[in-house]
């Protein structure tokens, strides 16, 4: 696994939301593990990055996650997602975890979206 140049580091701590950075100082071996992990899911198969943010998007809708599908949505558009593959990706959650959780997702991803990467 190679290591991210510091200033890559820095630009992807600063986009992190307030609560989880503040969680990651308090508990730095939790996030370094968290990170670990992460890296080891996105590696572990043949999906580039776009397609995982696109299908972690889902995950979030089904889950209900406001602060995560908003930062998925970040990474995937940052990962060359456009708009209509993202809320694709929303709305396939409609027929499985419903009308609300997928018209509050879709108004999620649609406050990221404006407000770009």
């Amino acid at each position: 696994m190679s290591k991210k140049p510091a200033k890559r580091h820095n630009e992807k701590q600063a986009k992190l939301p307030g609560t989880y950075k503040q969680f990651i100082e308090k508990y730095p071996a939790l996030g370094e593990a968290h990170e670990k992990a992460t890296e080891a899911t996105f590696s572990a198969g043949p999906l580039d990055a776009k397609t995982c943010e696109l299908i972690k998007i889902g995950i979030c809708v089904g889950a209900g996650l406001d602060s995560a599908l908003r930062s998925h949505v970040r990474r995937a558009m940052q990962q060359g997602a456009k708009e209509k593959e993202i809320e694709q990706a929303v709305l396939l959650g409609m027929t499985t975890v419903g009308f609300p959780k997928t018209v509050a997702a879709w108004s999620w991803a649609r406050q990221q979206i404006e407000r770009g990467v």
